[in-house]
């Protein structure tokens, strides 16, 4: 999966598998895949002019995560 690069927050790259539905972000040279999220929460995501704060409230908590690398 691609990551495409950000500059949010600790966020450093965020990518999306729709077949799968899972999210990776890359933290600060941490990877992170969060499963079972929806394409609009990642399209919400991507577009957010506040990208950092949406993870936090929206992603963060409230997927269950598994570190990559």
């Amino acid at each position: 999966m691609e990551l495409k690069a950000v500059n949010a927050g600790n966020l450093r790259g965020i990518g999306y598998d729709a077949a799968r539905r899972v999210l990776r972000v890359n933290l600060n040279g941490t990877l992170i895949e969060y499963s079972a999220v929806s394409e609009d929460t990642f399209r919400r995501l991507a577009s957010s002019s506040a990208m950092w704060s949406f993870f936090r409230d929206n992603i963060e908590d409230q997927y269950s995560e598994q570190r990559v690398r």
